[in-house]
């Protein structure tokens, strides 16, 4: 349809156009996506088996949604997605405040607009990208922000007294008429507030100030709420709950895979990765395990949840880490060693809530203790295990590399080391390329380093190894041997 040629009612009528509300639009078009196998919601990983067809179902059920999960769950994203299931385009009278479908009007400036002009009426075509109308919570949100007021500027204007309902002025819920409308974090509104939405949710009444109009609102709802909420600031009223029609429970990434997916999908790491820093797989790994490792953490208040932000923030600190030390070695290019890990303590500190233990402790330490349950967790997906006790007379894998450091001051590593200089304090550790050669052959020439150092950080874990944090970087040493030397 050449929509710029349709300018007038009688245009409109001429093409054959039909009205239909947002919820058989979204049905419709999601029946079409399914039927051609085209993805809704793409961008979106991990949900495929679980909250995805929850949401089709609803969608399909003609319901309002409440998305339910912790924070950083993609929520909101989820809903954003959902505009990609409306229409390209839908008419509407034109300057209409709640945009008026031309051939079913509701309010009564549009009523009265196609009543003296009929066929001439003039129409505009919205967008379905401007058909979105998102709305946080808060405990500040009026029912005048989101139903309406009664506007005096407007009835001194235009000469009319208050009990016209020409003088009012429409809040957020009625301007997104035929629009899906999202309010984040339902259960911060004040009850008070939440039980004005009743009728919309059900009859489409509003009324303001003694005004019963009868609007009826062709909308599509979606809410989000954090399950914590409900104890922590407020929750969501039981008649409201039950005008939802579907309640859909998000959740965290089930594995590394799905996680990395995200993180890669969604840092902001322009083209570096591509040109200045190079990031081993195994980097990758540890840095989504630390999320793992930080929502089954005593530290961490597992209700509050772990965004996905915090691995996002995590990676894009860890380029930074390598480029800032890239640029002051002069360094075209490098790649992320283990070191760089403590770059991504300032996203830890701040994505994280911790529970009384963990504030004893301190931020800075439950980061560096996330890091370090990380790099033991995966551990012995590449090398043998290392256990807790042995026989005096039993050999390990490992023991070469402590004899190493036993026989050696042991090892710094600086923060700001070049990549040459660094280069040749690894090679110095034989005992190292040893391990990989044997457990990780086929470790490609670009990994070996960073792997090299996973293993160093391991060892320090499983308590083979000390390690210490000094003002330019870490120093590596034999467990025992700054005690024995001493002696």
């Amino acid at each position: 349809m050449e929509y710029n040629k349709i300018q007038t009612l009688g245009d409109l009528k001429k093409a054959g156009w039909k009205s239909k509300s947002i919820k058989e639009e979204l049905r419709d078009n999601l029946i079409h996506n399914i039927k051609n196998d085209v993805d809704s919601f793409t961008g979106i990983h991990g949900y495929e088996n679980t909250v995805i067809p929850e949401l089709e179902r609803a969608i399909l059920s003609r319901h309002n949604i409440n998305l339910l999960g912790l924070r950083g769950q993609a929520k909101t994203r989820l809903a954003r997605l959902m505009t990609g299931l409306l229409d390209e385009y839908i008419p509407y009278v034109t300057d209409s405040e709640i945009h008026d479908d031309p051939l079913a009007p509701i309010s009564r400036s549009a009523i009265e607009l196609i009543k003296e002009h009929g066929d001439k009426t003039p129409i505009s075509w919205l967008h379905r990208d401007d058909r979105f109308y998102e709305k946080l919570a808060t405990p500040d949100v009026t029912v005048a922000d989101l139903i309406g007021d009664i506007d005096p500027i407007k009835a001194a204007n235009l000469k009319l007294s208050y009990a016209d309902d020409r003088v009012i002025h429409y809040g957020m819920i009625p301007r997104a008429n035929r629009c899906i409308f999202v309010i984040n974090e339902l259960p911060d509104l004040q009850a008070r507030i939440q039980v004005a939405l009743f009728n919309i949710l059900q009859e489409g009444d509003i009324q303001i100030r003694g005004f019963k109009l009868r609007l009826s609102l062709d909308m599509q709802f979606i809410f989000t709420a954090n399950p914590e909420d409900y104890t922590n600031r407020g929750s969501i009223v039981t008649p409201l709950k039950d005008r939802i029609g579907s309640q859909i429970l998000t959740h965290y990434p089930e594995n590394i895979a799905i996680a990395k997916t995200i993180t890669q999908q969604e840092a902001k790491n322009d083209s570096r990765t591509a040109e200045a820093v190079y990031v081993p797989e195994l980097a990758k790994d540890v840095l989504e395990q630390i999320s793992f490792c930080a929502r089954d953490s005593e530290y961490v208040d597992e209700k509050s949840g772990v965004s996905a932000r915090m691995s996002i923030t995590a990676f894009e600190n860890l380029l930074s880490t390598a480029e800032r030390r890239s640029l002051m070695n002069g360094d075209e290019k490098t790649s992320i060693r283990f070191s760089d890990f403590t770059g991504i303590i300032p996203a830890i500190t701040g994505k994280v809530e911790l529970v009384y233990e963990g504030e004893q402790e301190g931020a800075a330490f439950v980061a560096n203790e996330l890091i370090g349950e990380a790099t033991k967790t995966l551990f012995p997906q590449y090398f043998p295990e290392i256990k807790k006790l042995v026989k005096g007379d039993e050999e390990t894998p490992y023991d070469k590399l402590i004899e190493w450091f036993f026989n050696n001051e042991g090892l710094e590593l600086l923060d700001e080391l070049n990549d040459n200089d660094y280069q040749v304090l690894i090679d110095q550790i034989e005992p190292l390329e040893d391990l990989v050669q044997k457990y990780q052959p086929e470790t490609t020439k670009e990994d070996r380093n960073f792997m090299k150092e996973f293993i160093l950080w391991s060892l320090v874990e499983f308590d083979k190894l000390s390690k210490k944090r000094f003002t330019e970087g870490y120093q590596f040493n034999d467990l025992y041997s700054d005690f024995i030397k001493g002696i």
